[in-house]
């Protein structure tokens, strides 16, 4: 099952996956990180039908075309904002995971790459964000055959090694 994981220290908008995964805000409009550089790459197209979409409540998902990315698709989530771990945050951050791979099964996506979700300006721990994905990805695989390769895009080093210890340590 680890074979179908794969950790890189990368750009996300650089991928050619089925879809890659937008660390989005609420508005789905654009913001800072993850997200404005998929909107910058995607191009206006990606603002337009985010637009017409209308939002995404935090933990949910939702599905729109890749535009001038590499991947054909994007699935735009809504991570938690840390709040101390009191107000459900983990389990918030599990269900952006659960409901990306929902929108996955349900299109035909095979491949896909996920941002440190809620890991920037959303200030969650890496360490416990990074224990959820990997959990919830696993879950996946173990559960379903249609998602067959998942990359965990990391933006910095840190957040690249703490990918990597946490998947190396399924092996």
């Amino acid at each position: 099952m680890t074979s179908k994981i794969e950790v890189l220290n990368v750009d996300i908008t650089t991928l050619a996956v089925d879809a890659i995964v937008n660390a989005a805000n609420t508005s789905l409009l654009g913001g800072g990180g993850v997200d404005g550089a998929i909107h910058r790459a995607a191009g206006p197209e990606l603002f337009d039908e985010c637009y017409q979409i209308g939002g995404c409540p935090t933990g949910e998902a939702r599905l729109t075309k890749g535009y001038r990315l590499p991947a054909k698709f994007v699935i735009h989530t809504v991570g938690p904002v840390w709040s101390g771990g009191e107000r459900g945050e983990p389990e918030l951050l599990a269900s952006c995971y659960r409901s990306a791979f929902s929108i996955a099964r349900e299109n035909g996506i095979r491949s896909l790459a996920f941002p440190a979700i809620s890991c920037g300006v959303y200030r969650f721990p890496v360490d416990r964000a990074v224990k959820i994905a990997v959990t919830e990805t696993v879950a996946e695989l173990v559960s379903s055959d249609a998602v067959q390769k998942v990359i965990f895009a990391c933006f910095g080093e840190d957040i690249y090694q703490a990918y990597l210890k946490t998947v190396d340590s399924l092996s």
